[in-house]
């Protein structure tokens, strides 16, 4: 078997560092396109795979391609909520139906409503007869999952309902590195003498909220350091299961105000629960950076405009994207392969919330 082609063999082929042949291949960072086009070129004549953006029949022979069946060629999205631009799974799916119509597949979208849910019911619309997989994107409802789960249909979650003590989910999962640089953040905010961080976003929401929370509960073990209950903001208002803004800033202003001081940092469980603090906090003559620090996750459109701009932690949708197509068409080759729980990368962006 010939050995796996690294970035490593790229840059040394070219004459090039490692970091730049991992920004073409990543499209990520400032890089000439002539630079670029050559890496990409000199990976397809090395037989390079991992690829975040180019399409799969950039390098991959037709035979090597993943074939639709004759009766089933379409993959179903199932959704709870609407997916707008500023949503990380936006791009990725863009990615993700780019990738499947190289291979020959079509692509439905199916957004659940709250009684298919409740009634653990498969959307109207749904054809399973035509269906070869299912993704689902925004789906926290554990018992609906797990239904789903039964169905014997390929199935992949990106992100999912909490584990907690919970059997894990029969199926695939994809979702982002939540904790590594949340725990790089932590020890740069430690490094600057800001030793009383809190944490902000409801942890029973989805399995990507809790893990964030678990990264900052481990960054602040690991650096000797406490977790005052008082800075952790982790419910909801009752009976608000979708964060509406305005019943969400209710409930962060009451939790404020209950605080006999505030922490030097919050981490916030994305960036739209950071943008709903910030909110609150200008009600309550709370400066950011001055009063405190906010950092969020995502890096969503609105945190480069607002202000102050947001720290926060950026998602690769391409990657994500990239790595659905692969998960799920592999499940479908192969539906006995164990399950499998897949995260993709993430890169810590400092911007003024954090005085930088």
């Amino acid at each position: 078997m010939a050995e796996r082609i690294t970035i490593q063999d790229i840059a040394d082929e070219l004459g090039l560092s490692r970091n730049t042949v991992s920004k073409a291949i990543n499209n990520t960072g400032l890089l000439a396109e002539t630079t670029r086009q050559k890496v990409l070129k000199k990976a397809v004549e090395m037989g390079y795979k991992q690829f975040s953006y180019v399409n799969i029949s950039h390098f991959e022979k037709p035979e090597e391609a993943f074939q639709p069946g004759t009766d089933k060629m379409e993959i179903a999205l199932f959704t709870s909520n609407f997916i707008g631009n500023s949503h990380f799974a936006s791009t990725m799916l863009d990615k993700f139906q780019r990738e499947l119509s190289v291979l020959g597949y079509s692509f439905t979208m199916h957004r659940l409503q709250e009684h298919e849910i409740t009634n653990r019911l498969m959307p109207a619309s749904f054809n399973k007869e035509r269906t070869a997989g299912i993704i689902c994107i925004e789906m926290f409802d554990r018992a609906y999952c797990s239904m789903l789960c039964a169905q014997n249909t390929p199935l992949l979650f990106v992100d999912a309902p909490v584990s907690g003590l919970e059997p894990p989910l029969k199926a695939d999962l994809l979702i982002m590195d939540n904790q590594s640089n949340i725990q790089c953040f932590v020890r740069e905010m430690v490094q600057r003498k800001k030793k009383k961080i809190g944490f902000i976003g409801d942890i029973t929401h989805c399995q990507s909220f809790f893990e964030r929370f678990l990264g900052y509960r481990n960054a602040m073990y690991l650096s000797g350091l406490s977790c005052p209950e008082e800075f952790c903001i982790t419910g909801n208002a009752p009976g608000d299961r979708k964060f509406e803004s305005s019943a969400y800033q209710e409930y962060l202003t009451e939790q404020f105000r209950k605080l006999n001081t505030l922490p030097d940092v919050f981490i916030c469980a994305n960036d739209f629960i950071a943008i709903d603090t910030l909110q609150v906090f200008k009600k309550l003559g709370i400066s950011v950076p001055k009063d405190v620090c906010l950092c969020g996750f995502d890096d969503s459109p609105e945190s480069r405009v607002m202000l102050p701009t947001l720290t926060t932690i950026h998602i690769h949708s391409q990657i994500m994207g990239f790595s659905a197509v692969h998960l799920l068409m592999s499940r479908i080759k192969e539906p006995a392969l164990n399950f499998r729980t897949i995260h993709t990368e993430t890169s810590l962006i400092y911007r003024e919330s954090t005085e930088d």
